[in-house]
């Protein structure tokens, strides 16, 4: 049997991307595979794929969600030329997998693998696919899901996870010292709902709670703003640090007590591996409110709280907060439940998938 040789397919954001970087490195470093990326010029994936070492193929399609029908419109006429674009690189190349992590390029990547009769595995992490995944999941090989509910979208699914890195799983629980650490953080680019409700809640917060402080990370273009308002706020100086990046996020998480976040999935099973509870506020413009049901498993696992960004004012927010904080048992309890919903193994395991199928 000659060297495997994978063609991962899609990307756009993180979500996508950073999964599909985790999994193409365990399939060259572990199985000695062959692997190429497809995406669209627009995604992250044109700056973290090559910094990786991957060779990447770029692809023009476009949205379909969320968008006007002139831009539906241009998307639909540019997949047969995406489809056309797809099954000349799988000719040329001639992957023994392919694998769609979701994302723009996935769904005409993944199509045209299937009507080549190419083996095929859909990586979805959210609890609802994307577009892309629901579109080819009855006709995938085989499929690698995050949440025991989202196998019935797919053919063969198995609840493998989300590859996480190992330094979250390293995280043992918050040493007992009186002193409490809150992060906040909406992501790379912020969450402006959090940056402007929590500078409003923060002085009361670091009032009630005296050995409290929080870490706030706004993304670039909420750091001025954000870090106006907590002057503004009177909260006392030494409570609160805001910053437009957090670079370490593995020891972020470590010293937290409690995470204030939106829900995406790589950010769900980060806390999960870290074991950390949370309070999460969903990005409502998520594609099919995906973020909204991620958080809504957890939720009912208990082992985070879900506000509606529509519903919460500064108000509930600290109530929220209040009521986590203020317990030790319940923020013990809520990080244990979230550690329950951990997959240390998924990177292996979806790399077993991926052989496997070549070996069928």
């Amino acid at each position: 049997m000659g060297t495997l040789r994978v063609l991962m397919a899609g990307g756009g954001t993180g979500g996508h991307v950073i999964p599909a970087l985790a999994i193409a490195r365990e399939l060259r470093d572990a199985h000695g595979a062959e692997v190429r990326f497809v995406g669209t010029a627009r995604g992250l994936e044109t700056r973290l794929v090559p910094e990786a070492g991957f060779p990447l193929e770029l692809m023009r399609v476009g949205q379909l969600k969320n968008v006007s029908l002139w831009t539906r419109v241009r998307t639909l006429a540019d997949l047969p030329l995406g489809m056309l674009r797809c099954v000349k690189l799988l000719r040329s190349f001639r992957p023994d997998v392919v694998v769609g992590v979701g994302g723009y390029a996935s769904g005409p990547a993944m199509l045209a693998a299937i009507v080549l009769g190419v083996p095929t595995v859909a990586f979805e992490p959210n609890a609802v696919p994307g577009l892309a995944n629901r579109l080819v999941g009855r006709w995938v090989s085989a499929a690698a899901v995050n949440f025991e509910e989202t196998r019935r979208y797919f053919r063969n699914a198995r609840v493998t996870g989300i590859p996480v890195r190992g330094e979250f799983f390293g995280i043992g629980a918050k040493a007992k010292t009186g002193a409490q650490r809150l992060l906040v953080f909406g992501g790379s680019q912020g969450a402006r709902v959090l940056n402007e409700t929590m500078p409003k809640i923060a002085a009361v917060l670091l009032e009630e709670f005296a050995g409290l402080s929080l870490v706030h990370q706004t993304g670039p273009r909420g750091e001025a703003a954000t870090r106006a308002a907590y002057v503004a706020s009177g909260a006392r100086a030494d409570g609160w640090q805001v910053m437009a990046y957090l670079e370490d996020m593995p020891e972020r998480f470590a010293e937290a007590d409690l995470v204030l976040c939106r829900s995406g999935a790589s950010t769900m099973a980060e806390l999960a591996a870290a074991g950390r509870a949370a309070v999460l506020v969903p990005f409502p413009q998520a594609a099919d409110d995906h973020q909204t049901k991620n958080a809504a498993v957890f939720a009912a696992a208990g082992a985070a709280e879900l506000l509606v960004e529509a519903e919460m004012t500064a108000e509930r927010l600290l109530e929220a907060l209040r009521g986590v904080l203020g317990d030790a048992g319940r923020l013990e309890r809520m990080g244990a439940l979230a550690r329950a919903l951990a997959h240390p193994d998924a990177v292996r395991e979806i790399g077993a998938m991926v052989v496997g199928l070549q070996r069928g």
